[in-house]
């Protein structure tokens, strides 16, 4: 089809948005359409972890006048996705099949590292500013209503992201618990926000310079797009014309501050929360410009569907951004760059070389090469239960670009590559996996046990391997002078998993130089 008409949802902590948009080949993206509404979703998820009755009501009624919208543009296609206020629901199965079966609009909920990834591209999609920024140190911080993602680039790769509970509506309602009054109020949000931003500043800032912060909100974007940029490039302002904006809206009265700016009364707070927020990452990180590119989660949607329909190229190699987190992760455990970079060498040939026995694709690639640099970062924490304690360590590290389901994949694989194979339907396992995620979880250890064992010794005894699929077998030869007694000798338990799981032995040959 020449052009497609696609629309996105984003059912969000404060504001339910729809765009609508045009996607060809020919044009690219063109946004025909947007509509949103306020509901505040998310002080109901914080506080009590469902969304009140009413407020579900408001929510059916209102994505049935999107379906309604969507009709009407003669849309096929969306998608829905729910973010903080959704995931942190304890009923939020029953409250979606629900909205489902009433409204005909079925809402996808993305985890957070999902949520951010998208974000992130909708950013880099703004291909020449996005690369002319990251050029330099940048950071890109994006506030959500229940948290922020705070992300930094090294080289033109996004290699440290982190989260913190610091968002905008969650900050907002603390306040309301804590209730300091005007006086103490500017006190106590630094407080909150400085105490994480200290542990970030100390894990990850030591050596870093961050000239450019990225911004991504609902409340000061607008600002920055319309009213500060004196000038130049949209959205683009000196931080310390911003910190001057800040103390302006200090010195004013809500209604003062309201008129000036043409936005709601209502709204003040939650863009005086953003905007502290933004103040003491600022100072955090000594940062000399911003930018906000006006982006919001439904161009992200948008930008991923065209790009997986190729109506699009991608702007930027996402998948390398994902590489480069897990290669900082390794880092930040201790595990040899060496050894991470050999085991990530053969696994991959080994992946491609049995293609047409595992039935995998470029994202089950993705996994292993992930898996293949974090296998040893376990061993940080205790040689003994390596695997348990590097299950651990990547089930609590967000890895952005990854669903919760593809990181436990890869914690398992990692797990199952240093000890005894767990069987699905095994009643020790308590998982959302299901029997297809386990396959995927089996193939791929068999192949990371097999490039364990070819560097068993640590000291990567050799940089030529061959590998090929002959007469049933999967050979391996490896060209070096060195004894490989100890390879050999140990291969026999790997080989014989990996023949259970692909009906092919491999076999080691040696050939010396």
């Amino acid at each position: 089809m020449a052009v497609q008409l696609f629309g996105a949802i984003d059912v969000g902590s404060y504001e339910i948005a729809l765009t609508i948009s045009e996607c060809s080949k020919k044009k690219g993206i063109r946004v025909i359409d947007r509509v949103s509404h306020r509901i505040n979703l998310g002080s109901d998820t914080f506080l009590t972890g469902k969304i009140s009755y009413e407020h579900v009501a408001e929510l059916k009624k209102l994505l049935s006048e999107y379906r309604a919208i969507m009709d009407n543009y003669g849309v096929k296609e969306y998608k829905a996705c729910g973010t903080s206020a959704i995931r942190e629901m304890v009923n939020a199965s029953i409250v979606l099949d629900e909205i489902e079966q009433q409204t005909g609009i079925r809402i996808e909920v993305l985890s957070n590292s999902e949520q951010r990834f998208l974000d992130y591209k909708s950013i880099a999609a703004r291909t020449e500013s996005f690369s002319h920024i990251i050029e330099k140190g940048t950071a890109i911080v994006d506030i959500g209503g229940s948290s922020i993602q705070l992300s930094l680039f090294d080289e033109d790769r996004l290699v440290i992201t982190e989260n913190m509970k610091l968002g905008v509506l969650r900050l907002n309602d603390q306040m309301k618990l804590i209730d300091a009054g005007s006086t103490h109020r500017d006190y106590v949000i630094e407080e909150l926000i400085n105490s994480q931003l200290k542990v970030f500043q100390h894990l990850y800032l030591k050596q870093r310079a961050v000239r450019n912060l990225i911004i991504v909100d609902d409340y000061v974007s607008p600002l920055l797009q319309n009213r500060l940029a004196a000038g130049g490039e949209p959205g683009v302002v000196d931080t310390r014309a911003f910190l001057h904006f800040m103390e302006n809206v200090r010195s004013q009265s809500r209604q003062e501050m309201a008129k000036q700016l043409g936005i709601a009364d209502d709204n003040l707070p939650l863009l005086y929360v953003s905007g502290m927020l933004i103040q003491c990452i600022i100072r955090a990180l000594n940062c000399e410009m911003l930018w906000a590119p006006g982006v919001t989660l439904c161009d992200g949607i948008i930008y991923d569907y065209a790009v997986q329909n190729r109506f699009i190229e991608p702007a930027h190699d996402f998948d390398e951004d994902i590489v480069a987190c897990a290669k900082n992760i390794a880092q930040r455990y201790l595990s040899l760059p060496d050894r991470g970079a050999a085991m990530e060498n053969i696994s991959l040939q080994i992946f491609d070389e049995t293609k047409k026995y595992h039935g995998l694709g470029a994202r089950e690639r993705l996994l292993l090469r992930i898996a293949a640099l974090l296998h040893d970062c376990g061993k940080y924490i205790s040689m003994v239960n390596s695997g348990g304690c590097a299950y651990d360590i990547i089930m609590s590290t967000e890895i952005i670009g990854l669903s919760h389901i593809e990181r436990e994949i890869v914690a398992n694989v990692v797990k199952y590559n240093h000890s005894t194979f767990e069987y699905f339907g095994s009643a020790r396992i308590k998982t959302d996996l299901d029997k297809d995620d386990y396959i995927v979880i089996a193939k791929l250890t068999a192949i990371l046990r097999i490039a364990n064992g070819l560097e068993r010794s640590h000291m990567q005894k050799c940089d030529d391997i061959r590998i090929a699929v002959r007469d049933g077998r999967l050979v391996i030869t490896m060209n070096t002078n060195q004894d490989l007694t100890m390879e050999i000798g140990l291969f026999r338990n790997r080989a014989d998993f990996f023949e259970e799981i692909f009906g092919i032995r491999p076999v080691i040959r040696q050939k010396k130089q």
